[in-house]
């Protein structure tokens, strides 16, 4: 573990290069605050945990396809001097890289990145339009209709929670909380 992947200024400035969309650096905040938390519940090197999550899309908006996403992104952090795990780790949120996640962390991003999607998706949709509205029953209906945030893969969230080896309720009320801690960041 060298030291540019536990500082996050640097991290930040890599996403904000690479990442102009509000919605896409949104992702990236709230997919941190899930991993950050996982990273305090099993008292793991938050800054780490956290800057892995930041970065794990930032090179999305610029190589948006599978044949491209994380892959460009793990040369472009090789060039920056980041470490082989750090970068493993973010490769294998993909499943279509076929890179195992054969740690604890490799699982939790897995585990948040879809499911931080969604539960905003579902905060979009509330009166106030507020986290604090958030709720798992809430949630978990709407992974139920299939219309709703068509572009999350369910079987995701699903997997991920599993992988994890935390029911799936908890796993869900675990993300609104973190993500409920950074709600303005998040826009939440």
């Amino acid at each position: 573990m060298n030291e540019i992947s536990k500082n996050r200024v640097f991290c930040l400035n890599i996403l904000k290069e690479y990442t102009h969309s509000d919605s896409l650096l949104k992702h990236a905040y709230a997919v941190e605050s899930c991993v950050r938390a996982y990273a305090q519940k099993f008292n793991e090197d938050e800054e780490y945990w956290g800057n892995v999550a930041l970065l794990h899309d930032f090179d999305y908006e610029k190589f948006p396809t599978e044949q491209e996403h994380p892959y460009r992104g793990s040369e472009i952090l090789k060039e920056k001097g980041f470490e082989e795990n750090f970068r493993k780790t973010i490769m294998s949120h993909a499943d279509y890289t076929g890179i195992p996640r054969d740690t604890q962390l490799a699982k939790v991003l897995f585990a948040c990145d879809e499911l931080a999607g969604f539960i905003t998706a579902v905060t979009y949709v509330r009166p106030n339009k507020s986290i604090d509205e958030v709720e798992v029953k809430s949630v978990k209906k709407k992974l139920k209709d299939k219309a709703f945030a068509r572009s999350v893969n369910r079987e995701d969230i699903y997997k991920g929670a599993e992988e994890l080896g935390i029911p799936l309720d908890q796993h869900i009320q675990f993300c609104i909380d973190a993500m409920k801690k950074n709600k303005e960041i998040l826009g939440l």
